[in-house]
């Protein structure tokens, strides 16, 4: 069953994500089993919202190819994460693609 990522990282820069980005290679390879990512900021904190197929898939993701960028741009702490069934999603009518 898909799970429901929702994360707040205290901390976390915008250029602290991009950095991040470009790094992992998102754009260049896909996650595996990331279904849907959404980031944005408040003014001290990350916010990010993914669908995976699976928990584990995320902790894989994060293990083999996020863990290292994320020390490398600097980003310290831990952040807070909690993962849900995902009980429904809906995705409106052309849309598609990254923004």
């Amino acid at each position: 069953m898909a799970e429901v990522l929702s994360m707040r990282w205290t901390g976390v820069t915008p250029e602290h994500y991009d950095a991040t980005r470009v790094a992992v290679g998102w754009k260049e390879r896909d996650p595996e089993d990331a279904l849907l990512h959404v980031a944005w900021f408040e003014p001290d904190a990350l916010r990010v919202v993914d669908v995976w197929t699976s928990r584990a898939a995320f902790e894989r993701f994060f293990a083999e190819r996020l863990a290292a960028p994320v020390q490398e741009a600097g980003i310290t702490g831990e952040p807070e994460i909690g993962f849900r069934p995902l009980h429904r999603r809906y995705i409106a009518p052309g849309v598609s693609g990254a923004a």
